[in-house]
């Protein structure tokens, strides 16, 4: 477990989008300079005064880079500190840098923030080595100003405010995969109801502009009703479309749930000699469903009309049933056909995984399969108050 934790922790990727440097940043450091340069001159026992000066003016360059170069500027800022340590042990002189260069703490969070899991792991052991050196120093040298105690606290504070970056990175994350599952779950709902919208009123106008062709030139009237058929279909597919269309587009709320619902059921129902012929019988109490409900109803009765329509063999009859209980609504489509020696209905197309993922997201099932003897049977069962 841990070994797996380790794996995760270096395989995390860099934060995308880093921001670069910004005139906040510039500002910082413009501001930072006459600190670093007050405190140099009138800091009174201030052990190699210039060197310290130097030293402080050449890690104010790494801070506009912090985010987007994290790893690098840490190595840079805490390279040269380790320097002048294992400088100031070598001479044996108590060297303490000024204490404006607190600001490297910022590099820290930076690094926990914006930089990748191997960035934070090499990071923090870089970091770690100085403070090292400053306790081992002041474990050595009777002359020391930081105690054992003062470096502890140093560590603490260095790991707290890592532990700031990396819950600010945590948060920011979480809200960009809310962001991204949203997306996504508004994408599977457009194609669900771009599916169904095209499905069935494309395969209406196929079937009636076949019919039409047979008939064209022995009953010119019926092909007459069947393009005023295909016209009708073709207006509510492309008002459906445009629809759709404007609920992608930026600035506008999008009104992802379809305006029909039960009471629109019917208008399913297919005319005289149409085969197959469409009966629909709604039963029970409507009243109170919920608008997702309501429409997914419609929906899923749409799209099983449809599956019959184009994959039934020699159906003549395609019944529809809605039946509202007190807890649920429930669904049934049945049609007369024959299933031929390939049913696309069977296979793992968008149609009924689309029509499963309706029924799940509010709570309820779905089940699709072929009758015992003859034909094909669609059940949905909905709680009325969709998904708590």
């Amino acid at each position: 477990m841990l070994r797996d934790a380790a794996r995760s922790l270096w395989a995390e990727p860099r934060v995308p989008d880093a921001p670069g440097p910004v005139w906040r940043d510039w500002v910082l450091v413009s501001a930072l300079v006459p600190v670093v340069l007050l405190e140099g001159v009138f800091r009174e026992n201030l052990v190699w005064r210039v060197p310290s000066v130097v030293v402080a003016l050449a890690l104010l360059p790494t801070l506009p880079w912090r985010r987007t170069h994290p790893l690098h500027s840490i190595a840079a800022a805490f390279g040269l500190v380790t320097v002048v340590e294992v400088a100031s042990l070598l001479l044996v002189d108590d060297w303490r840098g000024l204490d404006s260069t607190v600001f490297v703490i910022l590099l820290v969070y930076a690094l926990l923030r914006w930089g990748s899991g191997r960035d934070a792991v090499i990071g923090l052991a870089i970091v770690s080595i100085p403070v090292l050196l400053i306790a081992v120093e002041a474990q050595t040298s009777d002359a020391a100003e930081v105690t054992l105690g003062g470096v502890a606290q140093g560590a603490v504070f260095v790991l707290l405010v890592a532990a700031v970056g990396a819950s600010v990175r945590y948060a920011d994350t979480a809200r960009r995969r809310g962001m991204d599952q949203m997306k996504l779950l508004e994408r599977e709902q457009l194609a669900r109801e771009l599916h169904d919208t095209v499905a069935h009123h494309v395969s209406a106008i196929a079937i009636r502009a076949q019919a039409g062709r047979v008939v064209a030139s022995t009953d010119p009237a019926a092909a007459v009703e069947a393009l005023v058929v295909i016209e009708r279909e073709a207006s509510r597919t492309l008002a459906e479309m445009r629809s759709m269309v404007g609920a992608l587009r930026q600035g506008e709320e999008p009104d992802l749930t379809p305006q029909r619902g039960v009471a629109q059921v019917e208008d399913l129902v297919t005319g005289p000699g149409e085969r197959p012929q469409v009966d629909v019988e709604l039963s029970g109490d409507f009243d109170g469903l919920r608008p997702s409900v309501d429409a997914a109803i419609f929906r899923l009765a749409q799209e099983s009309i449809t599956n019959a329509v184009r994959h039934a063999r020699h159906a003549t009859r395609v019944q529809v049933a809605v039946r509202g209980e007190p807890d649920c609504v429930r669904l049934t489509v049945h049609d007369d056909g024959e299933p031929g020696p390939f049913d696309p209905r069977t296979a793992t197309g968008f149609g009924l995984v689309g029509m499963a993922e309706r029924a799940k997201l509010l709570g309820g099932t779905l089940e699709a399969g072929p009758d015992r003897n003859r034909g094909w049977t669609v059940t949905a069962v909905l709680p009325r108050g969709g998904r708590p």
